[in-house]
């Protein structure tokens, strides 16, 4: 089985060819290698390589930036994935893109299903939905949230970063969500891929948190395995305390009932996780 992956250079690329499946014929392909939002270079890069199966990793996924950078945010995250959905159309390849939580409000009590109404808040969850849509039918697409690895920049590489430096963190303790490990979604993504289920579906971590939870998961587990030589303070507060250009979901929770069922398993809690990934980085020094 042939299969490509967009975005290789990504959190979410790296986890996808660590986790490819032996019988796989992997072609991972950086953004420098292959930009998505070039339409002849994805149609050349599918006459090259003939894929039977594409992972669309590639995102623009500064989410402040992107308030500015529309443009750039649409190219990638909708015409980029556009573009990969026709390509793959003609050669009868298979796509699975992954998308995000925040193309939600944040205005419900409880998980989102995959299908509830979509309100997002800001550019890149607008573009993001707006690559769910370009995706199409024919495709699957995977929402996920507060993704993280050992790798590139995320919340716990900057949580590290600055319980190093500051005695004193502050942290967001109003959104909620569920972290999740970029190697348990590449997992998921590889066993959705064999799958033939179609459209949207949801998949993160289990369990929920706050940005102050998953803070204090960090320094916890960090100061456990000697990542880190001493415990600092965390101080909860509100969103309204550490304002951004892009407005966040305060609840973006998702219902991956479906997800479990075709997955045959329930993912791991985010805390496991989490602790899988903080060894990671100690064992890579």
């Amino acid at each position: 089985m042939k299969a490509l992956i967009t975005g290789a250079n990504g959190q979410l690329g790296r986890a996808l060819a660590t986790c490819a499946p032996a019988s796989s014929e992997l072609i991972a392909l950086t953004s420098a290698q292959l930009d998505i939002g070039d339409r002849a270079a994805v149609d050349a890069a599918f006459i090259d390589h003939a894929p039977a199966i594409v992972i669309n990793a590639a995102a623009y996924t500064k989410v402040d930036a992107a308030e500015e950078m529309s443009e750039l945010a649409d190219r990638v995250n909708h015409l980029g994935v556009s573009h990969l959905a026709q390509a793959a159309q003609r050669c009868g390849a298979r796509m699975v893109h992954v998308s995000t939580d925040f193309v939600f409000d944040g205005m419900a009590s409880h998980p989102y299903r995959p299908d509830a109404p979509t309100a997002p808040l800001n550019v890149y969850g607008a573009t993001k939905l707006a690559g769910e849509s370009a995706a199409g039918a024919e495709s699957l697409t995977v929402r996920t949230s507060w993704l993280y690895s050992a790798y590139g920049n995320n919340f716990v590489a900057t949580m590290l970063r600055l319980m190093r430096e500051r005695p004193v963190l502050r942290v967001v303790d109003d959104q909620i969500g569920t972290p999740t490990s970029a190697h348990t979604l590449a997992n998921a993504l590889w066993t959705l891929a064999a799958t033939d289920n179609v459209g949207v579906m949801h998949y993160s971590d289990s369990g929920v948190a706050s940005w102050y939870d998953f803070a204090v998961a960090i320094l916890e587990d960090a100061v456990a395995i000697g990542l880190l030589d001493q415990p600092v303070d965390i101080i909860p507060i509100p969103s309204s305390a550490y304002p951004t250009p892009a407005k966040r979901p305060r609840y973006s929770v998702l219902d991956k009932s479906d997800t479990i069922k075709a997955l045959g398993y329930a993912p791991s809690h985010w805390r496991a996780s989490l602790r899988d990934v903080l060894e990671a980085i100690k064992s890579d020094g």
